[in-house]
Formats: structure tokens, C-alpha cells, sequence
């Protein structure tokens, strides 16, 4: 072979590689978790071969498409991406085959909305073998973005690259010719909830039947309307009285107590109790200053209360492995917990957990990928009955793993477990991952 057929022949294979890029590329990668509201979106995209393959730029209609793994997230979660080329611009023009794994890509998503930027989101370098003339298959990207705002945020195909390590290192740029692409998906994301921080302070912590006792709070809404009351457990009584919040949200006012089974306090906004809007139970003892029959004598004892607390079967869990290029479920159980309520009175408790990204060889995987499925027991003879917390996400934000709800005399032993399975992705780089999930009884 002469030394022009040989430049001939490698300005060929330049060319090939070059169109076959900026049309997408023959990338095999797996497609992201696609919501129902996803859509497959036509765009023109003008695309520029590097200048040694001597091919003039291209433009030509793309189809794309964006997933998500949340549609409905909340401020501060953080959304997966995942951009599709479901059907590139152009195919293999050349009868020349292009080899395996020789194509990178990166990407832009744009996002618009209540929230405005663009993801960056990349894909491995893996591609099948592209024969010649041969149509070039789809490739996905994935990237994050951190929620910022609440409300509807729209998700648009961008700009994209595809880097090729094939007889050179070359890069070809495709541009979306009239950004933005259209919309391909959209998530809704809600604000938390502003905390509750209404409080409430008795003048004393019991009292004879038809005594008064002295409330006062904070963190009301100023001007509005403060019922103070009596409760039985988780049952209201009758002793009810009413205060005005100041300007500042202060309430003060006196609530007589004359029914004898109250075992606590409450103030609340609105015309019935709502837990978003009050504050307590404080706990407050009616003493029985019932006279003793002549003849007779009155026996006392007293039963002293205990403690709110938990142990735990140990502090190390290991999942069960995954493989490379599959990803899936790791699994695994929580070391059990052991909850023993001494305290008597009207609270209940509620146990909860929050985890942190797992940490691994310079990678990460989201707290949001840790599920689990909680199960709660109760020891016989306890007056609480435990509630397991709903299966699903666990998170940076935190989850309900198991309670008890208040009641007229709670406590008594618990032993709460949970199923544990993180979801990784299929190319999470190999090595070992680690989080900490913290527990937390109140």
C-alpha cells in the first residue's frame, strides 16, 4: 500500500468516526428511570466535525428525551437526570464499521421555570460495533441538580458533545439551532411546610380539682384566637378557656382544671385540636383532695416514672453487593431496635431516621436511593401499641421508622426492624460505599 492510498484510508476512517458522532454515536448505556409524564422531543441540532475530517457541519432533526427519578421532589432534594438521544440525525455513511467503545458523550439539560440553569450530564464510554451504513442507536447522559425553588421547573434537551478515542482524540460540539428544545419533562417541586415552634409554659405541673393554672406560650399567630385546654390521654376534656395572641404571638391566660383524669395541657389556633397549629401536651397532675370517711384511713404509694429510650442490636450493617454495568438493589437489614418507654402519662414517641450520601472512590450515591420497609412489635402487656413507618425513601431529610400515638396512659417495650435496600446505579464506579443513618427517639 502506497504512502497516499494509506492517508486516502485514514482520512476515510476520520471522516466516518467524525459524522458518526454528531449524529450521536452508536452509544449503548442504559436508559434512566422514565416518569408518565415523559415525552420524546423533535429539535434541529447543527453539529460540527472536527476540521481534519474535512466534512462540512450537519444539521439535522434529533429526537431526545428526559427522564427523571422525582417528579414531585421537595426544596433541597436532589433530582437524577437522565438525557436521551432516542434517535440521532444522521447514520453511518461509510461503509466502514466503526469499532466498540470508542465514544464518550456529555450534555446539557436546560431548565426553565420556576427554576433556571443548565445540568450537566455525561455517559460511559460504551458503544456497540456500528456496521457500515448502519443506523446509529441511542445513548443516555445522567446528571443532578439540587431543587432551589418550589413550583413547576421544565427540563429541555441542550447542547451535547461526543469525544472519540479512535486513531485520534477528537470532539464534535452539537448545538441546539433554536434553544431552548422543547419541553420533555417537567417536575413539580413543593416547599417543606414552615416549622411549628408554638410552645406553651404551666404556672405549675398540678393542682387540686377546680384550681386554676397559669399558661402561657409563644409562636402563635398574631390577633388569632387561642383555645386552652384540658386533655385525658389524646381525648379532650371539658375545662376549656380562650386567650388572644399578641402582636408578637405571646398568649398568657388561666385555664381552671376540674376534671380528674387530666393528664395534660394543650393551646391550639382554630376552632378544634390540630397539631400543626398547638402546642403540648404539657403534662399536669389533678390531685384527688377527695376527704377521708371518718373511720377510715388513706393509703398512698407512688409509682416513680422512668426514661424514653432505645438500644440497638449493633452499629454496622453490610449490604449486599451489586454488580458494574447492572446496578440494582442492595440489600440488607437494620440491626434491631429496642425501645422501652417507662415514662407513663399521655406521650407517645416517634422514632426516626436520616441517612447521608454514601461515600465511595470518588463517587458518590444519594441518601434518596436508601429505602426501607419498617416492622414494629410489641411486647404483650405494654399500654402503647407500635406502629411501623410507612416503606419508602429514607434520605438526607429523614423518615418516620416507627411510633406510638398519645394516649390516655402510654408506654411498654418495643422492638422495631426494617428491611434496607439501596438502589445503585448501574455504572457506580467499583469500590466500597459507606453512609451513616442516624436514629432518633422523641
Amino acid at each position: 500500500m502506497g504512502q497516499t492510498t494509506r492517508r486516502r484510508r485514514l482520512a476515510s476512517l476520520l471522516g466516518a468516526t467524525a459524522l458518526a458522532v454528531t449524529a450521536g454515536g452508536a452509544l449503548a448505556a442504559p436508559a434512566g428511570a422514565v416518569s408518565a409524564q415523559s415525552a420524546d422531543v423533535d429539535y434541529m441540532t447543527h453539529c460540527i466535525p472536527p476540521p481534519i475530517a474535512g466534512i462540512p457541519p450537519i444539521d439535522g432533526t434529533t429526537t431526545g428525551r428526559i427522564a427523571v427519578d422525582n417528579t414531585s421532589p421537595k426544596v433541597g432534594d436532589t433530582v437524577t437526570v437522565t438525557y436521551t438521544v432516542v434517535k440521532p440525525a444522521a447514520s453511518n455513511p461509510t461503509d466502514l464499521a466503526l469499532p466498540a467503545d470508542i465514544m464518550t458523550p456529555t450534555g446539557k439539560v436546560t431548565l426553565g421555570g420556576a427554576q433556571t440553569g443548565d445540568v450537566t450530564v455525561t455517559g460511559p464510554k460504551k458503544n456497540d460495533p456500528v456496521p457500515g451504513k448502519g443506523a446509529f442507536p441511542s445513548f443516555s447522559m445522567t446528571g443532578t441538580f439540587t431543587v432551589t425553588k418550589a413550583g413547576a421547573i421544565t427540563l429541555s434537551p441542550g447542547d451535547y458533545n461526543i469525544h472519540t478515542s479512535y486513531i485520534l482524540e477528537l470532539d464534535t460540539p452539537c448545538t441546539v439551532t433554536s434553544p431552548p428544545a422543547p419541553v420533555s419533562e417537567t417536575v413539580t417541586a413543593v416547599g417543606d411546610p414552615p416549622a411549628n415552634t408554638r410552645a406553651i409554659t404551666l404556672g405549675s405541673a398540678s393542682g387540686k380539682p377546680g384550681d386554676s393554672v397559669h399558661v402561657t406560650g409563644s409562636g402563635f399567630t398574631a390577633g388569632a384566637t387561642v383555645t386552652l385546654a384540658g386533655r385525658s390521654g389524646s381525648t379532650q376534656t371539658a375545662d376549656k378557656a380562650t386567650v388572644t395572641a399578641s402582636a408578637q404571638g405571646a398568649i398568657s391566660g388561666a385555664l381552671v382544671v376540674n376534671d380528674k383524669t387530666t393528664s395534660g395541657v394543650v393551646a391550639y389556633e382554630g376552632t378544634e385540636w390540630n397539631a400543626a397549629k398547638g402546642a403540648g401536651p404539657v403534662a399536669y397532675v389533678v390531685i384527688d383532695d377527695t376527704p377521708v370517711p371518718a373511720g377510715s384511713q388513706k393509703l398512698t404509694t407512688t409509682v416513680k416514672a422512668g426514661t424514653l429510650s432505645m438500644s440497638q442490636a449493633g452499629d454496622a450493617v453490610q449490604l449486599s453487593g451489586v454488580d458494574f454495568g447492572k446496578g440494582g438493589a442492595s440489600k440488607g437489614d437494620l440491626r434491631t431496635v429496642t425501645v422501652k418507654d417507662f415514662r407513663g402519662g399521655p406521650a407517645g414517641w416517634s422514632l426516626t431516621g436520616k441517612v447521608t450520601d454514601f461515600t465511595g472512590p470518588g463517587a458518590k450515591i444519594d441518601a434518596g436511593k436508601l429505602s426501607w420497609t419498617p416492622a414494629c412489635a410489641t411486647k404483650a402487656g405494654s399500654p402503647s401499641t407500635c406502629r411501623a413507618g410507612s416503606p419508602g425513601p429514607v434520605g438526607g431529610s429523614g423518615a418516620t421508622l416507627a411510633s406510638t400515638p398519645d394516649g390516655t396512659l402510654t408506654g411498654g417495650e418495643f422492638t422495631v426492624d426494617a428491611g434496607l435496600s439501596l438502589d445503585v446505579p448501574a455504572f457506580t464506579p467499583p469500590g466500597s460505599y459507606s453512609a451513616v443513618l442516624t436514629l432518633t427517639l422523641s
